[in-house]
């Protein structure tokens, strides 16, 4: 992002001192990222993508969003984005996205379902991927 914001500066969205309206989304979505992974550390089940999970996360805001982290990196690009202040930054977040969605959720998703059934599939079935 900030690559393509010196180097590819496509049209200035926002002008400083406005852009430091960035700083709110960073810490909104690290804060998600350490209240999700805490979740994790709590239960003393593995945090890293495509490791076994022991257990099933099902509490705090993982009642709202099956990836919470995920959604609290979008958020923290976003808020990148805002800071860095050019249109040019915001064209990583649809490719992080169908990233995550193409490379990481569908093996991660599968795996929880080989582990914890119809649990899951339960799960699955109340909770949203996203929001």
């Amino acid at each position: 992002m900030v690559g393509l914001s010196f180097l590819l500066p496509f049209r200035k969205l926002i002008p400083s001192p406005y852009n430091w309206i960035g700083l709110l989304p960073i810490a909104l979505g690290a804060a998600i990222n350490i209240w999700a992974s805490g979740h994790f550390a709590k239960i003393q089940t593995p945090i890293k993508p495509f490791e076994r999970s022991t257990h099933l996360v099902s509490v705090g805001l993982y009642k709202y969003t099956r990836n919470p982290m995920y959604l609290g990196m979008v958020i923290i690009l976003g808020g990148v984005g805002l800071l860095l202040g050019s249109l040019s930054p915001f064209l990583v977040i649809p490719v992080f996205i169908w990233l995550i969605q193409r490379n990481f959720i569908p093996a991660e998703e599968k795996m929880l379902e080989e582990v914890f059934g119809d649990d899951y599939l339960d799960y699955k079935s109340h909770v949203r991927r996203w929001l």
